[in-house]
C-alpha cells in the first residue's frame, strides 16, 4: 500500500504545491473531481459571493433547482434528481430504491466493481489472487465489519461475460431487485465495457423488472450526458459525484420519475425517507452550477482527443521497450496496468506486477508527476499537449530505468 508522502498547502490550475515548496503536475485531481483543475477563477468567484450569503440553510435554494435542471437537462435517463454528500450515499439510496420499488431483496454488482464504502456493495472489490474463488458468487467480504449474510443478499458477477451473467440472474430473477454498474469500471484502470455486454444487461433487466443502476460518478466526464449518453443505453438511476460539485463534498441519483416519487413526502408513492443536514447546500450547488455551465461540447472534445494522445503515446513507448503493460481508459481517463494479457475483467486485471506499479507511481512522483497510487489518472480542461508530453516523458524515463532493471 502507498500513501502520498506530502501535506498539500495549495492547488492552482493544473499543479499542487506541497507546504515544503515542492510542485506537482497533477493528475489526480483529486481522483478525477476537479475537471476545471485547481481554484478556477469561476468557481473561486462565485464560493465567495455564496460565503456572504451563508454557507448552509436546512432550506431549498434556487442553485438547487438550478443544478438539477442541468442534469435533468444532460442525462439522458435523469428525470428527477435527489442531491447527497458523497458518491457513497447515493449508490446507497439507489440500491433502497431499486429494493423498495421491486419490493425484492437481492441486488446484483461485479467482480471488482467500486462503488463507494456502504455495506452492500463492499464485496468483491479489491479480492487479492489468493483468496480469489473459482466462481464470482458467492462474493468475498472486503474488510472485517461486514455481516457474512451480506453474501447472500448480494449477487457477484463477472464483467463481460454474457452467458455467466445471464445464468446468474435467471436463477435469481425472483428476488433481484437491481443490478448497479459502471459503464467504465474505474477500478479496473477505467476499462469501458463492451457494448454488446452492457445493452445485453439492459435488455434482460428490463424483461425481468430488475433495476438498473448506472454507476456514473466517475464516467460522467466523458460527455455531457455521461458515458450513456455516448452508449445510447439508458439505465433507470443514475448516481453520479465528483465533478458535479465543483470540488466540495457531492453526490447525486436520480432517474424515472416513479421510481424517484418514493422518495417524495407529498406523493402517494413515498416509500423511502431521505434526509440530511447537508444535502443540496447552496456552496456545493452553485459550485456544480459553475463547473457544468464550463463544460461545453468543445471542452470535452478537447479533453477527450487529449486522453487518446496520452494513451497512443504511452502505449508507444512500452511497445518500443517491450515492457508488458496495458495502458487503458477512455476519454478524459486515463492508466497503466503492468500486465502480461490484456485486461478485459478482473480476474485479468488482478494479475498485473503490483510492486512495479508502485515503483513506477513512486517515481512519477519524484519527478513532480501525481496521479493515482493504483497507476490511473484523468485530465482536466487545462491540460494541453504540454502536460500531455510532460507525463510521457516522466514515463519513458521510469521504463527505461525498468528495463535497465530487468
Amino acid at each position: 500500500m502507498i500513501h502520498i508522502l506530502f501535506f498539500v498547502e495549495k492547488g492552482k490550475g493544473h499543479n499542487l504545491y506541497d507546504i515544503d515548496g515542492n510542485v506537482y503536475l497533477d493528475f489526480m485531481i483529486n481522483a478525477t473531481t476537479l475537471i476545471l483543475g485547481h481554484s478556477h477563477p469561476k468557481v473561486v468567484s462565485t464560493l465567495t459571493e455564496q460565503v456572504k450569503k451563508g454557507v448552509s440553510f436546512s432550506a431549498p435554494t434556487e442553485s438547487q433547482g438550478r443544478l438539477s435542471k442541468l442534469l435533468v437537462e444532460r442525462i439522458p435517463s435523469i428525470e428527477k434528481v435527489r442531491f447527497t454528500n458523497s458518491g457513497t450515499e447515493a449508490t446507497m439510496l439507489s440500491i433502497m430504491a431499486a429494493r423498495a420499488f421491486t419490493n425484492r431483496s437481492k441486488i446484483a454488482k461485479f467482480e471488482g466493481g467500486y462503488h463507494g464504502s456502504q455495506d452492500h456493495v463492499s464485496i468483491s472489490v479489491n479480492t487479492s489472487r489468493e483468496n480469489l474463488r473459482e466462481e464470482t458468487n458467492p462474493g468475498v467480504l472486503e474488510h472485517n465489519g461486514i455481516s457474512n449474510s451480506l453474501l447472500d443478499e448480494v449477487l457477484v458477477m463477472p464483467v463481460n461475460n454474457i452467458e455467466k451473467c445471464k445464468e446468474l440472474i435467471y436463477a435469481n430473477k425472483s428476488s433481484l431487485a437491481g443490478i448497479i454498474m459502471e459503464p467504465i469500471i474505474s477500478n479496473l484502470g477505467y476499462m469501458p465495457l463492451d457494448y454488446e455486454f452492457i445493452k445485453f444487461i439492459r435488455d434482460i433487466t428490463e424483461e425481468l423488472g430488475i433495476v438498473l443502476i448506472f454507476d456514473e460518478i466517475q464516467s460522467f466526464r466523458l460527455s455531457r450526458g455521461g458515458a450513456q449518453e455516448n452508449l445510447g443505453i439508458i439505465p433507470d438511476i443514475t448516481c453520479l459525484g465528483k465533478i458535479i460539485g465543483g470540488g466540495l463534498p457531492v453526490g447525486a441519483f436520480g432517474g424515472k420519475e416513479e421510481i424517484m416519487d418514493m422518495f417524495n413526502p407529498n406523493s402517494q408513492n413515498f416509500l423511502v425517507s431521505h434526509s440530511g443536514t447537508f444535502n443540496g447546500n447552496p456552496m456545493t450547488m452553485e459550485a456544480g452550477e459553475a463547473v457544468l455551465e464550463e463544460l461545453t461540447n468543445e471542452k470535452y472534445l478537447q479533453m477527450n482527443n487529449l486522453g487518446d494522445e496520452l494513451r497512443n503515446k504511452l502505449s508507444s513507448v512500452f511497445n518500443e521497450l517491450n515492457i508488458k503493460a496495458n495502458v487503458t481508459g477512455i476519454g478524459s481517463l486515463f492508466a497503466i496496468n503492468f500486465n502480461e494479457s490484456e485486461v478485459n475483467d478482473y480476474r485479468t486485471f488482478v494479475k498485473r506486477d503490483i510492486l512495479l506499479g508502485r515503483i513506477f507511481f513512486l517515481g512519477l512522483l519524484n519527478q513532480g508527476i501525481l496521479w493515482q497510487t493504483k497507476n490511473a489518472g484523468a485530465l482536466n480542461i487545462l491540460s494541453s499537449s504540454k502536460e500531455v508530453d510532460q507525463f510521457v516523458n516522466a514515463s519513458t524515463k521510469m521504463a527505461d530505468k525498468i528495463k535497465t532493471i530487468n
